[in-house]
């Protein structure tokens, strides 16, 4: 069973491979000539991911049970909700607790970090679990769970494995940035999404990007990482424009890149945990936790807050 709680009401969400559904007292009392029996009732959760404060951090909404939800209408829905992605929860068939499906408002992905923490956190609430395993396309994502009595604070995923190339458009990128890289080599990470890592010269020079947005996603389809040491943490800053989405403000599946990035180069050693700070350029601060024990092994945590319940009537 998996259950997702609020202070109004508690909705609950059985997991097997025989049933799967959803009941309140709301359903309970739902006559057989209410006109919405026949409509499609989808519900869903919002859950802001990588901060322990709501309405910041990265918004993610959560269909707990899309087994009755038409093909088609997954990526309406994730257009109507307009996330920069939205998660649809089935049945496991592997070894996973569950099966989910990431949508952006334009496409289908294999794998993105913040989903992944967001659903964690709102299908793993009531349980006593240690960890919860998404099955994804990019297989399965355990994220292990830390609680302070029932309440989950933490969730910590193993990312899927990571591939990177050189970039070898550096120039264009740097002048559609309007910026000037250090002597770190600018590489294109791949980890479902893709990245382009560019470390610039301070974190005020982070702060103060103004990309020309048209021009870069012309350039290509990835996600920039653009991002400095500040202190004892990273300043970080992910503008995809070519999926649609200017600026991210907490990018999971960039975090873990940027800790072998850092590792593979020097700038920190394998096994040292960074935190990294996103968002705040655009209202949505957010704190991420990412280490690279190995390039094979990479661990990406953060806090997540629920903040909303919906359901969509269709």
């Amino acid at each position: 069973m998996l259950a997702a709680r609020c202070r109004q009401r508690s909705q609950l969400v059985r997991v097997s491979r025989r049933r799967f559904g959803v009941t309140d007292d709301e359903e309970s009392h739902r006559g057989a000539n209410d006109s919405l029996a026949s409509m499609g009732r989808y519900r869903y959760v919002v859950c802001d991911a990588f901060t322990d404060v709501a309405l910041a951090g990265n918004q993610v909404a959560v269909f707990t049970d899309a087994r009755e939800i038409p093909e088609p209408q997954l990526q309406r829905l994730a257009k109507e909700m307009n996330f920069s992605e939205t998660v649809f929860v089935y049945p496991p068939e592997a070894d996973g607790h569950v099966k989910v499906r990431i949508f952006t408002p334009g496409n289908e992905l294999p794998f993105a970090g913040h989903p992944i923490l967001g659903a964690a956190f709102v299908l793993g609430g009531p349980l006593q679990l240690t960890e919860i395993r998404l099955e994804t396309g990019a297989g399965v994502v355990p994220v292990r769970l830390e609680r302070e009595g029932p309440r989950i604070v933490y969730g910590a995923m193993r990312q899927p494995p990571t591939t990177w190339e050189p970039f070898e458009r550096r120039d264009e990128l740097l002048a559609i940035l309007g910026a000037e890289a250090t002597d770190l080599p600018i590489e294109l990470y791949r980890q479902g999404p893709g990245h382009v890592m560019v470390e610039l010269t301070s974190a005020d020079t982070v702060a103060a990007l103004e990309p020309d947005f048209v021009a870069l996603a012309r350039l290509l389809t990835e996600g920039v990482d653009c991002f400095a040491r500040d202190g004892g943490r990273w300043k970080s800053r992910v503008f995809v424009p070519g999926a649609g989405v200017n600026e991210d403000p907490a990018t999971g599946s960039a975090a873990g890149p940027l800790a072998l990035h850092l590792a593979r180069h020097g700038r920190i050693a394998f096994g040292e945990e960074i935190e990294i700070a996103q968002g705040a350029e655009i209202g949505r601060p957010s704190t991420l936790y990412a280490v690279a024990h190995s390039p094979e092994d990479v661990d990406v945590g953060g806090s997540a807050v629920v903040v909303a319940r919906g359901e969509f009537q269709l």
